[in-house]
């Protein structure tokens, strides 16, 4: 079992998106602000509740209402459309109304900050900048979940920063514990990370999965380098935009695009940022009203976030995917693990398969792999070769949807 907890773990700590609707307990933990944590609010399709007085409201009346917030987190899950333009809509909203607005990046670690100073002053195009900001291996998602956004910022003039820290930083943490890291390491990481908010610890428990074997009984110490790691990662996203905030105009805003689980409750960067910035820090996270089940999502815990968008749910993400895990292993991408129901597995993928290459195209690598799979549509076909107990075999998935099933 060590090697599925390992698997767990890496695909955990890609990202805390909640892009798993199917667990509505997640929007129901009485954890974070002690107020609202004892009271529900309800949840409108395309509109905005507000969690403070339970006021269902515009994208104009919030941007009205944040006019004290500096610090706005909101929270995205990557590969749903909804989110990215419920993310615009918001910048939007603000810029119009005047504020002076900046835009915070989870994609990017702080150390690759010029390829967006240089988007922001239009001196890159958008396949210049995909490349020289080295888009698919940071991040690897479709930039066209993200193009609208980074578009009107560039076209408005709206700086955008980088505010992650090196993933191999985060690694290290679940590996060997925050206070073993190497000199190197430490200069990534913020000056403090707290470990010990019981609060975050019930939203980590809670973010997994009970039904996925791969996570099943879990040993205390797993679960506590994990939890470590990600207290990290909200720690240094914290500190970063607080150092943004420093050094930006006083009545600005910035507005940091990033996972719904460093958001949720307030215990991810909004817990650590709080150890740095005495400003208000705001919080709003769309959520689907409709769970994968097709189960109406009626309301959500108050405290879940400051503000909660209505949004449709959408079972299948715009752009495909195959549905496995990698991981670089002695110069060689093997796969590591295959999601239940996935195309992966529907095509014959298995663990401890090489990929070699996709489409004809040598996919040694984190980018390569992620740049040809971007361009792909739901009904292409992805012709993937691997190698299997010393031969290669050639897999040609078909990127076809299935129909849901109501449960």
């Amino acid at each position: 079992m060590k090697r599925c907890f390992s698997v767990a773990a890496a695909a955990f700590l890609v990202s805390l998106s909640l892009s798993a609707q199917s667990k509505q307990k997640i929007f129901h933990l009485e954890i974070g602000d002690a107020e609202r944590r004892t009271r529900e609010v309800r949840l409108v399709l395309d509109g905005i509740t507000d969690s403070a007085t339970g006021e269902v409201i515009s994208a104009g009346q919030l941007a009205a209402r944040l006019r004290d917030t500096r610090l706005l987190l909101v929270g995205e899950s990557h590969t749903t459309a909804d989110f990215h333009r419920v993310q615009l809509r918001v910048i939007q909203a603000l810029h119009q109304a005047g504020r002076k607005v900046m835009i915070g990046l989870e994609m990017f670690p702080y150390t690759e900050q010029r390829s967006l100073d240089n988007w922001r002053d239009g001196l890159l195009t958008e396949a210049g900048f995909l490349t020289l900001a080295r888009w698919y291996e940071f991040w690897g998602y479709p930039w066209q979940y993200y193009r609208d956004v980074f578009l009107y910022a560039r076209d408005n003039h709206i700086p955008m920063y980088a505010v992650n820290t090196p993933r191999s930083v985060v690694t290290a943490v679940r590996q060997k514990g925050i206070d073993n890291l190497s000199d190197a390491e430490k200069r990534h990481a913020p000056p403090s990370i707290d470990t010990r908010n019981p609060d975050h610890l019930v939203f980590f428990r809670a973010s997994f999965d009970d039904d996925n074997p791969m996570h099943g009984g879990m040993p205390e110490s797993m679960l506590k380098s994990m939890q470590a790691a990600q207290a990290t990662w909200d720690a240094s996203m914290g500190y970063n935009s607080v150092d943004v905030l420093k050094a930006g105009p006083p009545d600005s805003i910035l507005v940091v695009l990033v996972g719904s689980g460093h958001v949720a409750y307030g215990v991810g960067i909004e817990y650590q940022a709080r150890q740095w910035f005495p400003g208000k820090i705001s919080t709003l996270i769309p959520v689907p009203v409709l769970d994968s089940a097709e189960e109406p999502v009626a309301t959500v815990k108050a405290s879940y976030a400051n503000f909660v968008w209505g949004i449709p749910y959408e079972s299948d993400p715009l752009y495909p995917s195959l549905g496995f895990s990698t991981t670089d292993t002695a110069g060689a991408r093997k796969i590591i693990a295959i999601e239940k129901d996935s195309i992966a597995a529907r095509s014959g993928f298995q663990v401890n398969d090489e990929v070699l290459s996709l489409d004809g195209i040598a996919a040694p690598d984190r980018e390569t792999w992620n740049r040809v799979m971007a361009a792909k549509n739901w009904g292409d076909t992805a012709v993937v070769t691997v190698k299997r107990d010393g031969a290669e075999v050639k897999i040609s998935a078909e990127l076809r949807r299935t129909l849901q099933e109501k449960r």
